[in-house]
């Protein structure tokens, strides 16, 4: 099942059943208005939900309506959780050395994960404006889970149940202001700015067998400017699944129901599959160069992040954004 929310209906947007091939949708108000009010119900939901896409998925919905993602706002325009990690312990490496940072040991064993932004959640489509090109403009191509409620002190292995919905995310960074703020020993805020996400969220079993212990094993493929830049397997070099990630994040703490997790900056060992942010790429090129080569983003560079299934179908739509003064 694949879920959206349309820029219509106020700020959280309009809640609507997107077909397989992401070619037509229809809106479920009798259902519920937001994705935020269905993941608050999902037991009783789901099943409603389900018999809406099935019905679509067969032709039998005379009310769908063509897709189009410039149309949808982020699956959860404003959420009450957004919490990204960073399971991809290589590129960590990578990035901390590029500012002159040791890696603690402990990066290896126990997940890294901040709290960011979640009142304003960019769509696929949307413009990503940022104040100065100086500030070191950087994608960071992601997949993330949202939960239902998940309940404080859960075991990774129960964690994975509350696994609801799929969707890829670019989190944006502005390089040049991290090593400051992390300096002051308190974490990212202005170096963080708005994230974007899929056009759609996807229930696990739209990814099939690329669904497995905890991971999507398929490349997360990244274009700026139309040119090929990644296509790291967001499955391999993972150090820490999603329930993993979960259970670290609700140790202390319950989650709500529409909490969103991301994985971090995708990234393999195996460099020939590309960089899924311009800080490895840049790290690269220092540690065979001598100096980095390729600048950050300048205003009017697009960015594209997209993952297809076995068959080349794009499974989440695409994000797909210009960069903006």
């Amino acid at each position: 099942m694949k879920l959206a929310s349309r820029k219509a209906g106020g700020r959280d947007g309009q809640l609507v059943v997107v077909d397989s091939a992401l070619t037509r949708f229809v809106p479920v108000p009798e259902i519920a208005p937001t994705l935020q009010a269905a993941l608050d119900h999902w037991v009783e939901l789901e099943p409603r939900l389900r018999e809406v896409a099935a019905a679509l998925s067969s032709g039998k919905r005379a009310d769908a309506r063509p897709f189009d993602a410039r149309n949808c706002a982020a699956p959860l325009p404003r959420a009450y959780h957004w919490a990204d990690g960073s399971a991809y312990v290589n590129h960590v490496e990578l990035v901390r050395k590029a500012r002159g940072a040791q890696m603690p040991a402990s990066f290896w064993t126990e997940p890294l994960i901040y709290q960011g932004g979640s009142d304003d959640l960019l769509g696929p489509c949307d413009d990503a404006r940022f104040i100065s090109e100086e500030h070191g403009i950087d994608l960071e191509a992601e997949v993330a889970v949202i939960t239902n409620d998940v309940p404080m002190g859960v075991s990774t292995e129960d964690a994975a149940a509350h696994i609801k919905l799929i969707a890829l995310v670019n989190d944006w960074s502005l390089r040049n202001l991290i090593p400051g703020e992390l300096a002051k020993g308190f974490g990212f805020y202005q170096s963080k700015p708005a994230t974007a996400f899929s056009p759609v969220a996807v229930t696990p079993d739209e990814l099939d067998s690329a669904w497995r212990e905890g991971k999507v094993h398929l490349p997360l493929v990244s274009q700026i400017n139309g040119q090929p830049f990644g296509h790291p397997n967001a499955g391999v070099d993972m150090t820490f699944n999603f329930p993993q990630l979960i259970a670290h994040a609700a140790r202390t703490r319950r989650l709500g129901a529409g909490a969103i997790i991301g994985s971090g900056t995708v990234s393999n060992l195996d460099r020939s599959k590309g960089s899924s942010c311009l800080a490895e790429r840049r790290m690269l090129e220092q540690i065979e160069h001598g100096a980095p080569r390729t600048p950050f983003l300048k205003f009017g560079d697009r960015v594209r992040i997209e993952m297809l299934d076995a068959n080349g179908r794009s499974i989440f739509g695409a994000i797909d954004q210009t960069v903006t003064r």
